[in-house]
């Protein structure tokens, strides 16, 4: 089973626009790396995002690579919101899944599923970057990339 975990792309700033969609940018990165995902053939069976226009854009973009029709906007992936209950989840899912998402929800995921508290500070997410955990018995870190890797 994989998870892959994905910073939500690059927004325009609250002044600009309170919704804060992607920016031309953040588009832009978004989709280069839904090319490489697309190359290295990697497929999901749902994309859960959270409501926020940054997140449902990411989630829209990266879809399309990874010919996942299946994408759930869930109201509990918000920034600041706990993370407890999303490994007894997965576990009973058993399935590749990606969400969108962002800080500092995303890096207190990783660092339950890696360590079992959500405290730690272990991976560097970028916006549009990807980080795949893989579960054989326990969850470990498979890969993670960028767009200035790409």
């Amino acid at each position: 089973m994989k998870l892959y975990l994905i910073q939500h792309g690059l927004a325009v700033p609250d002044e600009v626009d309170p919704q804060k969609p992607l920016s031309r940018e953040g588009i832009e990165a978004t989709q280069e790396v839904a090319r490489f995902l697309s190359d290295r053939a990697v497929k999901v069976d749902c994309i859960w995002h959270s409501p926020k226009v940054r997140s449902v854009q990411t989630a829209e973009i990266i879809s399309r690579s990874v010919s996942c029709p299946d994408l759930a906007e869930r109201d509990d992936l918000n920034p600041n919101d706990p993370v407890d209950e999303f490994p007894g989840e997965f576990q009973k899912l058993n399935t590749d899944l990606m969400i969108a998402g962002h800080l500092p929800f995303l890096r207190k995921l990783v660092s339950l599923l890696l360590t079992g508290s959500d405290g730690l500070d272990l991976v560097s997410f970028k916006n549009s970057g990807v980080v795949c955990l893989e579960y054989q018995g326990a969850w470990k870190l498979a890969w993670a990339v960028t767009p200035d890797l790409l």
